[in-house]
């Protein structure tokens, strides 16, 4: 992927990022995608969204969905996922991505967890389009916390409010997961997230891709390019964000990111840096 464009490769996708700037925790993103297929990716934030036209197929949690007009998708954090067009037309969808200590600050309520990522339901699906849509749009943000409110009410009844029990076998792999958190702008080895569970590189790899559904390196990597979207919507310029990232140069951020998330860094910047 040598010379990333500052846009889609095809004019058919398109993808716009915005955060509301007195409402820090909040990420709104609308896209159009026909040909571009994301590879797996993390937001470390709830991701809670509609599909509009068309239809998404997507890997999450080990699972393939495919996601029709009206869909209401609901994410868990940290929880890596790919997309792409599942029809010729592609798919437009909105989403707003939601940071846990905020949702539990509105709310009052913690362990916020969805069991399912995708349902079809066209009222309440046209209901969150209509209200991402607003906060993307409205001016006044006086407004913005009760639409926000409002929104959260649309997707409570899917919510629980514990997220299932980890067995000691899951536990052993995310402190791994939390150790590549921890580390994440550091050169690591497979020997060493090995050492961290207990096993040999050769089970653990097996094992970590069967919990994780990707590789360590995959996990790796999308760790690595969510923390340089936070960098960036802070206004660090995007050399400085490749290095405190973990990743080579200014080049490989570009092309790592446009791969996960469907644009550059630059373009990403301009249009949310506050």
């Amino acid at each position: 992927m040598q010379g990333v464009p500052e846009q889609f490769p095809d004019e058919k996708d398109s993808a716009r990022f915005r955060q509301l700037p007195q409402l820090p925790g909040v990420e709104l993103y609308h896209a159009h995608i026909a040909r571009y297929a994301f590879e797996p990716h993390t937001h470390e934030a709830f991701g809670i969204g509609t599909i509009e036209l068309g239809a998404e197929r997507f890997r999450y949690r080990g699972a393939q969905y495919v996601a029709a007009v009206n869909s209401l998708i609901t994410m868990n954090p940290d929880e890596l996922h790919t997309g792409e067009a599942a029809t010729q037309e592609g798919w437009r969808y909105r989403m707003i991505y939601l940071e846990p200590p905020l949702l539990e600050q509105l709310t009052g309520e913690k362990n916020w967890w969805f069991s399912e990522a995708e349902r079809h339901d066209p009222q309440r699906s046209r209901h969150v389009g209509r209200l991402i849509h607003q906060l993307w749009t409205q001016p006044d943000p006086l407004a913005w916390q009760g639409m926000l409110l409002e929104l959260i009410d649309a997707f409570r009844p899917y919510a629980r409010h514990s997220p299932p029990a980890a067995t000691p076998g899951q536990q052993r792999f995310d402190r791994v997961r939390d150790y590549l958190h921890d580390n994440y702008m550091q050169p690591l080895t497979l020997d060493a997230l090995a050492d961290v569970a207990a096993l040999s590189p050769y089970h653990f790899q097996r094992q970590f891709k069967r919990r994780f559904h990707v590789t360590p390196h995959q996990m790796l990597m999308a760790i690595r390019l969510w923390r340089a979207k936070q960098f960036l919507a802070l206004g660090m310029p995007a050399a400085e964000v490749a290095a405190a990232a973990g990743l080579v140069d200014q080049s490989h951020l570009t092309r790592a990111f446009t791969r996960r998330y469907g644009i550059t860094p630059v373009r990403y910047q301009k249009q949310v840096a506050r």
